[in-house]
């Protein structure tokens, strides 16, 4: 039977790094558990972790993890805006999946008729897109950006209660307990509204609990009271709930160390790196320890390197031959390291990078690493797709097993002077993807590719001696399907979710 509709319900935060996109996700399982049809929505994204739609567009890796929770396809409708930073200042400009072009923060905010003129046509494109996927799904879960309270910026804000407003949302507001001062943060987001956007923010959810919920009884009484609006729930902090995080707050979680007994795997660490859930599969895998370095010592004693991608390839490559990496990358290879380059990392290992027009900035051309005999150069469109793929015939048994994973990349990558193709893989549409040297040296542009179990299975080949006989393939897709339902399962227990339905269908 049909659901009856509900109100949209939006998630704003009392700061970055709240939780917000994973409570968002965690009420997209809710909602589909509960029967409902729901999408997420977040007008406007800032993050170097995206993905790429079943149409070829580009949106914000966290909506496209809430659609996976929602049980159904992203679409750029749901994260209309994208900002990708690409240095301290700038950011390039994502709008329905398409990039703009390249804007400073002061260019992008700053107030002048120009500015003002395309800030109206981004707060339309936004607001189009979200009633387009209101007339499709029910509910809408929306995710504010950063602080609801930064009263500085609110002619400009697209995403946050201006985005409520025009949604006729139910606002939620979610404080992070663990980092402190959650009463001032709560009192004070909601104290700064004025009074048409304080009367959206229907209640509080306090993320991040640790210890005996019954010390903060008296908390979420005196909380209620100054605030006017209950306390929906409070939500203890979690270690054992893996989800997808598009955040670069999230590195700092990351493993930054060798650890004995299994195949220690090495992402190079990048000033730029961008796509690091590329890794996530791995870092569940109980075969492998996966850790992020820029110690050349640990990079030396690595049983696998991985050049992840990046948003700005040659000055990352101006950084790894500056401090040592590169060197010490090449060593590791020659002592017996299998090195694998995805994406920027990919166009890092070949003998030359390019930039003759200046997309990424003033540096026209390095010389790789020199792993693979290809060159590349910088520019032309952004390509942006989803990929089934399988690996060439003369690699391996696992050819007969089709593997998926996306395109987000500038640049063009060929054969450098007379050497000949020799592609990682066999792309459906009939295209190659890639390079490979032998199964200790290979690229290819293709993200998600290690969310593949064969691919893996072929990574670790060469390290067999290191594996236990009862270690077997690990299922990410499966996995990811249990990590939702058991976030869902968590936040279920400690929100009054009857309340919040109460919330969400009250006219």
């Amino acid at each position: 039977m049909e659901k009856g509709k509900l109100h949209p319900l939006m998630l704003a935060g009392t700061g970055s790094d709240v939780g917000k996109s994973i409570i968002a996700a965690a009420f997209c399982r809710i909602f589909r558990q509960d029967g409902y049809h729901p999408a997420p929505f977040k007008a406007q994204n800032m993050a170097l972790n995206s993905y790429a739609t079943p149409e070829g567009l580009e949106i914000g890796r966290a909506q496209a993890v809430q659609a996976e929770a929602a049980g159904i396809a992203c679409h750029t409708d749901m994260n209309p805006l994208l900002l990708k930073p690409q240095s301290d200042h700038t950011s390039q400009v994502v709008l329905n999946g398409k990039p703009l072009g390249n804007k400073s923060a002061y260019d992008y905010w700053k107030n002048n008729s120009q500015f003002s003129i395309l800030n109206s046509q981004l707060r339309k494109e936004v607001c189009d897109a979200f009633d387009r996927l209101s007339a499709r799904y029910n509910p809408i879960v929306m995710e504010g950006a950063g602080s609801i309270s930064e009263i500085n910026l609110r002619d400009t804000d697209l995403v946050n209660l201006p985005m409520a407003r025009h949604a006729k949302a139910d606002v939620i507001l979610v404080g992070d307990i663990d980092r402190g001062g959650v009463f001032a943060s709560v009192y004070g987001s909601i104290a700064l509204q004025n009074p048409e956007d304080r009367k959206l923010i229907k209640g509080i959810i306090i993320n991040k609990f640790r210890g005996d919920m019954r010390l903060f009884d008296k908390g979420k009484q005196m909380l209620e009271e100054i605030c006017g609006i209950p306390v929906l729930g409070v939500i203890p902090y979690y270690t054992d709930i893996h989800i997808e995080e598009e955040d670069s707050v999230a590195l700092a979680q990351k493993s930054f160390e060798m650890r004995q007994g299994k195949v220690n795997v090495a992402v190079v660490m990048l000033r730029h790196l961008s796509n690091y859930t590329d890794f996530d599969a791995l870092e569940q895998d109980p075969r492998i320890h996966l850790f992020y370095t820029n110690n050349t010592d640990d990079i030396s004693k690595a049983d696998i390197i991985i050049l992840p991608g990046t948003k700005s390839t040659l000055h990352d490559l101006y950084e790894l031959r500056r401090n040592g990496c590169a060197q010490a990358i090449i060593r590791a290879h020659r002592d017996g390291a299998t090195v694998l380059g995805i994406c920027g990392g990919y166009q890092m290992m070949g003998v030359e990078v390019c930039d003759p027009d200046h997309v990424e900035g003033d540096i026209e051309r390095l010389p790789g690493l020199g792993l693979l005999p290809i060159t590349t150069t910088i520019g032309g469109e952004k390509v942006t797709r989803q990929i089934e793929a399988q690996l060439t015939s003369h690699l391996s048994p696992l050819t007969s097993h089709f593997l998926n994973g996306y395109e987000i990349h500038m640049g063009e990558t060929l054969p450098f002077g007379d050497a000949k193709e020799s592609p990682l893989l066999q792309l459906s549409d009939g295209r190659a993807d890639g390079y490979f040297v032998d199964n200790q040296c290979m690229g290819t542009y293709i993200h998600g590719i290690l969310d593949n179990a064969p691919f893996v299975d072929f990574l670790l080949q060469p390290f067999a001696d290191k594996l236990a006989k009862t270690d077997k393939s690990f299922d990410y897709q499966a996995f990811k399907e249990e990590q939702y339902d058991r976030l869902a399962e968590h936040v279920r227990k400690h929100v009054d979710m009857e309340q919040i339905y109460k919330i969400l269908t009250d006219d």
